[in-house]
C-alpha cells in the first residue's frame, strides 16, 4: 500500500509487503492471549501513573501520535504522556541536537520530558497503554517499532521492508539497546525478523525484554 502524499507531504512510494494484509494467527493469538490478561493486572499501575502524570504536570494522561503500521497504514499510538504539552512544537529545534545517528531522533537529556516522564522512560512504563493498539490489531507485542510519518518519508528504499509485518512494543533493536542502536543497525535488525517470523522469536524476544528494561540501556 503506498504512502500519502497528502497526509504525510511525502512522495507514494510503494511499501513491500508480501501476500495479503493478514496477521499470522498464532501471532494475534499470542498477542490477545498476554494482552487481554495484561491489561486486567495492570490496571491498578495504569491508575497511579495516570494520577502521576496528571498531578504533576498540566495536560492530558495520554499523548495519542500518529505512527506508520504495516504496509503503510497511519494510527494512533497511545503513551502515558511523558513530556511537556507544547513537546512537539519544540522538537524542531532539537533536531540538531540528536543523541542517536541517523534519521530517529533521541536526545539523552531531552528538556521536552517532564520530571515524571523520565522514570516512565527509564522503565518503559510510558509505553504501556500500547497494549490497546495490540488489542486493536494495529501492533503487536513484537516487531519494529513504528515510526513517525516524516520519519517513513525519508526512509531508503532498503528500510521500507520494517513495514512488512506489524510495528510492536519491543523487538529485536529494543532487546539490543535501544536508542544506543544506530538507524541502520536497526533496520538490518527489523528486517532479519521481518525475514523469519516464527512464534520462538516472539517468545525469545519477549523474555529478553523483561532484562532489557530492568538494564534501561539505552532508555531516554
Amino acid at each position: 500500500m503506498p504512502l500519502s502524499p497528502t497526509r504525510f507531504a511525502a512522495p507514494t512510494r510503494p511499501v513491500p509487503v508480501q501476500g495479503a494484509l493478514l496477521v499470522p494467527a498464532w501471532k494475534r493469538l499470542l498477542d490477545l492471549t498476554l494482552t487481554l490478561p495484561g491489561l486486567l493486572a495492570l490496571a491498578p499501575l495504569f491508575l497511579a501513573i495516570a494520577l502521576a502524570v496528571r498531578l504533576t504536570s498540566p495536560g492530558p494522561v495520554f499523548f495519542i501520535q500518529t505512527r506508520i503500521g504495516r504496509g503503510g497504514r497511519p494510527f494512533g499510538m497511545i503513551k502515558f504522556r511523558s513530556m511537556y504539552r507544547d513537546a512537539e512544537a519544540r522538537r524542531a529545534a532539537l533536531l540538531a541536537h540528536s543523541d542517536r545517528p541517523g534519521l530517529c531522533f533521541k536526545a539523552r537529556n531531552d528538556p521536552r520530558v517532564t520530571p515524571v516522564g523520565r522514570i516512565l522512560r527509564r522503565l518503559s512504563l510510558d509505553e504501556l497503554p500500547q497494549l490497546f493498539n495490540v488489542v486493536a490489531g494495529q501492533m503487536s507485542l513484537v516487531g519494529p517499532r513504528p515510526a513517525l510519518p516524516e520519519e517513513v518519508a525519508a526512509y531508503p528504499a532498503r528500510a521500507l521492508g520494517r513495514l512488512s509485518v506489524l510495528p510492536g512494543i519491543t523487538g529485536p533493536w529494543q532487546v539490543s539497546g535501544r536508542a544506543e542502536v544506530g538507524f541502520d543497525a536497526m533496520v538490518e535488525m527489523d528486517l532479519g525478523y521481518a525475514r523469519d517470523p516464527s512464534l520462538w522469536a516472539d517468545l525469545t524476544l519477549l523474555a529478553r525484554t523483561l532484562s532489557a528494561v530492568v538494564s534501561g540501556r539505552g532508555a531516554y
